[in-house]
């Protein structure tokens, strides 16, 4: 089933997007979740997509990283990688890898064992078990705890985190698969103030070298770290651009940010 592909560090973005899907369409049981959607980010991206409860958010994501497949329509990753052809492991081994809402870490192990089991390696048993890090793997989650502002935390039990700590732990977690695609869901929902803008900072921080899509409901957060944003409403883009383009849309204000 899975098709073979460049490595993750190969992908062709020389003439096109990283990311494009075309004329995507998705039901369940006569509903359609995504209708003929029509979709490009660019390698290095940071992009925001928003829309009500039902648009079709979750079902894109679903499309990208392989859990869901669409009645119709194109999936590309780069201009060589079809992602129609390929299962949810081989997608997050080509480079694309997901975060969800609620976070997901080892509460019984530290912050920095959580990293380590994260490494781009051998995730079998007895290979994890028995490996030991090597300089290169060590500088990584360094440089990982850095950018995730964990540094300090290195050796406390992931469970004691607060809950921002443990959303920037997963997306520590993710960059350590070395990704150029991340998708996040949610990544500000139930935080304080100060966790929200850090990690604003985090992912901004984060653009350039991967492209990153967010879905979020916090407007003031989109604000913040949006260049370009995208609108989903009944399974289809309705409107792009940036947040102001965006919010001053009679159509977003009526079906969205006017409600």
């Amino acid at each position: 089933m899975n098709e073979v592909v460049l490595k993750s560090g190969e992908v062709d973005t020389s003439h096109g997007p990283i990311l494009y899907l075309e004329d995507v369409s998705v039901s369940f049981d006569g509903f359609r979740a995504l209708n003929k959607l029509s979709l490009y980010i660019d390698a290095g991206e940071l992009r925001c997509l928003i829309g009500p409860n039902g648009a079709g958010k979750t079902t894109l994501m679903d499309v990208i990283t392989g859990k869901t497949r669409p009645d119709t329509g194109s999936v590309y990753f780069g201009q060589m990688i079809n992602l129609l052809k390929m299962d949810e492991p081989a997608i997050a081994e080509a480079g694309i890898c997901r975060k969800f809402q609620k976070p997901s870490v080892f509460e019984t192990l530290t912050v920095y064992e959580n990293l380590e089991l994260a490494l781009a390696t051998n995730k079998k048993v007895w290979p994890t078990l028995l490996a030991k890090l090597n300089g290169q793997q060590r500088d990584c989650i360094d440089r990982v705890l850095e950018t995730i502002g964990l540094v300090e935390h290195r050796l406390h039990l992931a469970g004691i985190l607060s809950h921002g700590q443990k959303q920037w732990l997963e997306i520590g977690m993710l960059l350590m698969q070395e990704p150029k695609v991340m998708l996040v869901d949610e990544p500000v929902a139930g935080m304080t103030h100060q966790e929200v803008e850090r990690t604003a900072q985090l992912l901004l921080s984060l653009q350039g070298e991967r492209s990153i899509i967010v879905v979020e409901h916090d407007m003031e957060f989109v604000r913040s770290i949006a260049n370009r944003v995208t609108v989903l409403h009944e399974g289809s883009v309705l409107t792009e651009g940036s947040m102001d383009e965006v919010q001053n849309d009679p159509r977003v204000i009526q079906v969205y940010l006017g409600d």
